[in-house]
């Protein structure tokens, strides 16, 4: 984690927003979000923008758009190609988290998809289930931006208020504390997230033990 911050932080200008808008793509586009570090990526896009690397308007343009058309082309893998993504050896590990995702869309539809942004798991997998259920692409499409929108706003803000801290420890103490402060800080935060995200799904197979079986998508 702590090499990618020093790497993205190192980078200037198109460099930024060409690597974080890749990153925030494929961790929704290609149903491996789970394994690849795109919101760590748009926090540190924040940093960049804070410590004059980026333009934070721009960064935001490029987190959001990336946001909603990675989950685009998830939704049309999962309508064209679902049966096969759910055959992929790291989907089948991970399958009672999936089935919890799946319940979560059968039983809130377009708001599963919008609570789904703000949990890493759920961010990979939310887009191809509701390919897969034959949810309408407009529906997709309206609560999905809606998420995206507010994600990708509160985590490159998040990551821009952080780095005027950043910016200040650099000019006080160096770069390199720099990057270490920035690298727990990021650190802290994915830990924050998937220990939040692990109690759901606690909380979800606890649940599945005191009712019976809930119908897939």
């Amino acid at each position: 984690m702590k090499s990618l911050t020093g790497w993205l932080l190192g980078l200037q200008g198109v460099a930024v927003y060409g690597v974080v808008g890749l990153l925030v793509f494929a961790e929704d586009a290609l149903f491996v979000g789970f394994v690849l570090p795109g919101e760590t990526a748009a926090v540190l896009g924040g940093v960049a923008a804070a410590v004059g690397h980026a333009v934070v308007g721009l960064v935001l343009v490029v987190v959001i758009g990336a946001a909603i058309l990675g989950d685009t082309v998830g939704y049309e893998l999962g309508r064209y190609a679902g049966p096969r993504l759910l055959a992929l050896p790291m989907v089948q590990r991970r399958a009672g988290r999936l089935e919890s995702a799946r319940r979560q869309l059968a039983e809130r539809g377009g708001t599963a998809v919008f609570l789904g942004r703000f949990v890493a798991f759920f961010r990979a997998t939310m887009p191809a289930l509701a390919g897969m259920s034959g949810m309408r692409y407009r529906k997709f499409l309206a609560f999905n931006a809606a998420g995206g929108i507010v994600w990708g706003s509160a985590v490159v803000l998040l990551g821009y208020l952080a780095g005027n801290s950043y910016d200040r420890v650099e000019h006080t103490f160096g770069r390199a504390t720099a990057l270490v402060v920035a690298g727990v800080a990021v650190v802290a935060l994915v830990v924050w997230r998937v220990r939040r995200s692990h109690r759901a799904g606690g909380s979800d197979r606890s649940g599945r033990s005191g009712c019976g079986q809930v119908p897939g998508v």
